[in-house]
């Protein structure tokens, strides 16, 4: 997403080291595609662990492409804002285009060279687009609220962090003063009541100070 603030930090890298272990023995020798998806509460550093986790596959030799449901949004930040507003039913996954986004992760997997994907652009309040090259990547990590219900995501990464742990994040984040007012406190509420029923399908859990584990 155009206009977005991504501050990668020592939890985040910590995260990530902890996940690399776990993937490796499915992507080493391999030639093979796979994909990741990285789900938690608004704030609880998706974005950042994503990069975080990129990064870290890198170093290993394994290139990696980064898909950001913030850009599946139906409508754009601002307008997407108001409509919840005025209907806070609307919060949930219906706000997003997880069908969409699934069809590209999908698309990585069988071997397309790149997808024409939605881009938003957060200061303008609008949807573009943009062609997203996969090149040599091996891992497409897909990040967002809701991405742990993407059928063509191999592993699943959940970030077990309530919007109350994240808020001193979204403060650092800031991307609008509404961000922060009861309301979207409410939001976070719904949220989090709808992405707590994900936890049980991740594969690697990301705790809150940031250890990683396997469910049993």
């Amino acid at each position: 997403m155009k206009g977005d603030s991504v501050i990668v930090e020592a939890h985040h890298r910590k995260a990530a080291s902890g996940i690399v272990p776990l993937l490796l023995p499915a992507l080493e020798g391999s030639d093979a595609r796979h994909t990741v998806s990285i789900a938690g509460q608004s704030g609880s550093g998706k974005s950042e662990t994503a990069v975080a986790l990129s990064d870290a596959l890198g170093a290993h030799g394994i290139p990696c492409v980064i898909l950001q449901q913030d850009d599946y949004f139906v409508y754009p930040p601002k307008t997407n804002d108001a409509t919840r507003r005025k209907d806070i039913d609307w919060v949930g996954p219906q706000e997003v285009r997880l069908d969409l986004m699934d069809a590209h992760v999908g698309a990585f997997l069988t071997g397309e060279a790149e997808v024409e994907k939605p881009l938003v652009d957060y200061a303008s309040d609008s949807i573009g687009s943009e062609t997203l090259t996969f090149g040599p990547a091996q891992v497409l990590i897909a990040e967002g609220t809701y991405t742990t219900r993407l059928e063509n995501c191999r592993t699943h990464v959940f970030i077990d962090r309530t919007y109350r742990e994240t808020r001193k994040h979204r403060e650092k984040r800031m991307r609008d003063a509404s961000e922060l007012d009861p309301f979207i406190d409410r939001v976070l509420e719904i949220e989090h009541e709808i992405i707590s029923s994900h936890k049980p399908r991740a594969d690697i859990i990301i705790e809150s100070d940031y250890d990683v584990t396997v469910p049993a």
